[in-house]
């Protein structure tokens, strides 16, 4: 199974920040949409970083309320963890959990297409579980 499955289920859309936004627009814009974490992005389908609703937290807690007016580029974490959509689900799932992330963007030729969460990944998984079982239930009974 590859990013690509989980990709044609869930969709390709990305919902990015500039780094120049203030964390505070950030904060409306993972409201807006309801998700945990969006990329930092310069444009052009770049992946300066990624920002989550725990960085915001960890930021307030160290630094107060003033980080609100500062730019998204202060609290977004650089070194960003990519695949592709060729890559194994099963591979993913493991990095994701080694490395303690939850939001992996998903680039092609150097250009962000996609992101996958651990959600997408746990629903794809369940998913094939269930349709396994589905099969083996059905050659059984045959």
């Amino acid at each position: 199974m590859k990013i690509s499955d989980v990709l044609r289920g869930k969709g390709s859309d990305v919902i990015t920040a500039s780094p120049d936004d203030t964390v505070a627009d950030l904060l409306a814009l993972l409201d807006d949409h309801g998700i945990g974490a969006v990329v930092v992005s310069s444009g052009e389908g770049a992946v300066d970083g990624i920002v989550s609703e725990r960085d915001v937290v960890r930021h307030l807690h160290r630094s107060g309320t003033g980080i609100l007016e500062g730019p998204v580029s202060a609290i977004m974490t650089p070194q960003v963890h990519t695949c592709t959509s060729h890559d194994d689900v099963s591979d993913l799932e493991t990095r994701m959990t080694e490395r303690r992330i939850r939001h992996v963007p998903v680039v092609e030729d150097d250009r962000l297409v996609a992101i996958v969460s651990i959600g997408d990944v746990v629903k794809y998984r369940i998913r094939d579980l269930a349709a396994e079982r589905d099969q083996l239930e059905a050659y059984i009974t045959q």
